[in-house]
């Protein structure tokens, strides 16, 4: 009988945020994500909820353009101010953390 080699699964080479710090881009693609999760995020409460743009904005007091700037998930110039307003816009806190 021949015994078959079998292989330990397990990382090879290294991790995707290895690479992408390698390329210098680490940052730059990470908070892109959060910015893209959390107009997810927002989209669905105001679909939920049934808020269109325009009750969204006046509940932000803010004008269309400004919240079409923070729901475009391209448009990274979004300030923690804007996203808090508009987390308390739909009933919630925005919660941020170091780690």
């Amino acid at each position: 009988m021949k015994k078959i080699a079998v292989k330990k699964k397990g990382a090879i080479g290294s991790s995707f945020d290895d690479f992408l710090k390698d390329d210098g881009i680490y940052e730059e693609v990470t908070a892109r994500a959060i910015k893209r999760v959390l107009v997810r995020q927002l989209d669905e409460l105001m679909q939920r909820e049934d808020i269109s743009k325009t009750q969204l904005a006046i509940r932000m007091k803010t004008s269309r353009a400004q919240l079409d700037r923070l729901l475009d998930p391209e448009n990274e110039s979004v300030t923690l101010g804007t996203l808090a307003r508009a987390a308390q816009a739909v009933g919630r806190h925005l919660r941020m953390e170091l780690v």
